[in-house]
């Protein structure tokens, strides 16, 4: 959490940041001062997608799916997944132990911000 809160203070951006556990439970949640208030779920869905995409970073969920249109069609309307950039797993020796969400900025200050937050860790 404290990368992750660095990362955004030196970016100069006011985020939510979430840290799931391997089953996607929350386990730890900081919203900055002035962050806006809808991206507190926001940040928790893409710590979630995460893990129910065994690890799959929210970022590399749009590609993975754009090619079938079932898929493209469908995953989207599922509830609390997310498909654009701010959630990325946290690995220890290779296995998935949780991951970062993070909501606030752009998609790619998003998963900039929750990268520092997972390589702190892994």
């Amino acid at each position: 959490m404290d990368a992750a809160l660095a990362r955004a203070e030196e970016l100069g951006l006011a985020m939510n940041i979430a840290i799931a556990d391997s089953a996607g439970r929350l386990v730890a949640f900081e919203r900055m001062d002035g962050a806006m208030p809808i991206s507190a779920g926001i940040a928790q869905d893409k710590a979630w997608t995460v893990i129910a995409g065994n690890g799959l970073p929210t970022a590399d969920w749009y590609e993975t799916i754009s090619g079938d249109p079932a898929l493209k069609q469908g995953f989207p309307h599922r509830d609390r997944l997310v498909i654009f950039g701010g959630g990325v797993p946290i690995t220890v020796d290779g296995q998935l132990v949780g991951a970062v969400g993070v909501s606030g900025g752009s998609a790619e200050e998003d998963a900039d911000v929750a990268s520092a937050g997972a390589a702190a860790v892994s």
